[in-house]
C-alpha cells in the first residue's frame, strides 16, 4: 500500500475481570478524566488531547484486549481502505459505517494477523480540550500502543502491506535476534511497536507527558500511591523518549513518556540498535537494568484473539 490512509492513534480499549479497581486506577492515579460511563463501560479521556477517549474499559470474566482504534482523514478514505483490505484478503468484521461510540463518526472494524480487532474511523467530533499546565503531571495525549506477536516479522510485514505503517527502527539482541519493529504512520517516530513475545498479546500502552518535569512528578506519584514500577525512569534511544513503566491493577504494562522523536520521513534511515547494550535501553543510566524479569512482566497473559468487540 503506497498511500497511507492512517492519521494517528485515538484509543485502546481493555476488556478487564475487576472493573472498579481498574477505574479507579485510570480514572485516579494515573490521570485520565472519565468522561462518559454505562454499564460496565467506561470512556476516559486525557486533557490535553482531542480524542473523544483514549482508554476504554469494559467489564468482562476474561482480561483481554478489545480493540486498537486508529483515525483516518475522511469517510472516503475510510471506504478505501475498506476496500483495499478486502482486495488483500482481510477479513472484515463489518462494512463502514456510523459509529455509535462517544463522537460518533465513520468506521468499520477487522481483524490484523494475529487475531486482534482493529477499529478506523473519521470525522468523529473533537474533544473540548486544553493545554496542560506547567507541573500538572497528568497525560496529554495517548502516544503509542506496543503489541506483543510470537512472529515478529509476519506481523510487522502485514501492517506495512495492509496499513501503510512504516519502519523507523529495529532492537535487535546477537543472540536472539530482532525482538522489536517501531512502526509509524506519520512524522512521529511510533504510533505502534512489534515486540517479539512468547504469544499474541498486550505489550504497553503510552501516554506522553507534558515535560520531562511533569513526567518525573507522575511517575513519583504512581510510585507513592504503591503501584509497581517495573522499569525507569530512563530515556531510550530508540525514539529518544523518556520511560517509566508501571503495572496496572490487572497486569497490563502502562509507560508515562515525553519528547517522542519527530523524524524527517525523506531522509531517515532505519537503525538496527544492539537490545544487549545499556545505553541502547537506557541513554540516561538511570533506570533499573533491563533483564530477564522485566522482559516477561510485559509478555502479559495470552490474548486468545479473534474477539468481536461489542459495538459500544
Amino acid at each position: 500500500m503506497s498511500n497511507r490512509l492512517l492519521t494517528h492513534l485515538r484509543h485502546v480499549d481493555l476488556a478487564v475481570p475487576d472493573y472498579d479497581k481498574q477505574l479507579d486506577f485510570y480514572a485516579g492515579v494515573w490521570g485520565l478524566t472519565k468522561v462518559a460511563e454505562d454499564s460496565g463501560i467506561s470512556f476516559l479521556a486525557a486533557e490535553g488531547s482531542p480524542e473523544q477517549y483514549v482508554v476504554r474499559l469494559r467489564k468482562a470474566e476474561e482480561k483481554r484486549l478489545d480493540l486498537v482504534s486508529y483515525g483516518a482523514a475522511s469517510p472516503a478514505d475510510v471506504d478505501t481502505l475498506a476496500e483495499q483490505l478486502l482486495a488483500g484478503g482481510v477479513q472484515l468484521i463489518h462494512q463502514p459505517g456510523k459509529v455509535e461510540t462517544p463522537g460518533g463518526g465513520y468506521g468499520f472494524r477487522f481483524f490484523d494477523v494475529d487475531g486482534r480487532t482493529i477499529e478506523v474511523s473519521a470525522d468523529v467530533e473533537v474533544r473540548q480540550h486544553r493545554k496542560i499546565e506547567e507541573k500538572e503531571s497528568i497525560p496529554v495525549k495517548l502516544s503509542h500502543v506496543v503489541l506483543n506477536s510470537p512472529d515478529l516479522d509476519k506481523t510487522k510485514a502485514w501492517y506495512e502491506k495492509h496499513l501503510g505503517f512504516r519502519l523507523s527502527d529495529t532492537l535487535g539482541h546477537p543472540h536472539i535476534g530482532d525482538v522489536m519493529h517501531f512502526m509509524r504512520i506519520s512524522n512521529q517516530h511510533h504510533s505502534m511497536a512489534i515486540a517479539k513475545g512468547p504469544h499474541t498479546s498486550l505489550h504497553h500502552i503510552s501516554f506522553e507527558m507534558r515535560g520531562i518535569d511533569e513526567y518525573m512528578r507522575g511517575s513519583g506519584r504512581v510510585m507513592r500511591a504503591g503501584f509497581r514500577k517495573i522499569w525507569g525512569p530512563g530515556r531510550h534511544m530508540a525514539g529518544d523518549n523518556t520511560f517509566t513503566y508501571f503495572l496496572d491493577p490487572h497486569g497490563n504494562t502502562v509507560e508515562y513518556t515525553t519528547e517522542l522523536e519527530l523524524l524527517d520521513e525523506d531522509t531517515w534511515h532505519p537503525h538496527v540498535y544492539d537490545f544487549s547494550k545499556p545505553e541502547v535501553t537506557d541513554q540516561w543510566g538511570t533506570a533499573n537494568p533491563m533483564n530477564e524479569l522485566v522482559t516477561k512482566e510485559s509478555f502479559n497473559d495470552v490474548d486468545r484473539g479473534v474477539f468481536v468487540a461489542p459495538p459500544v
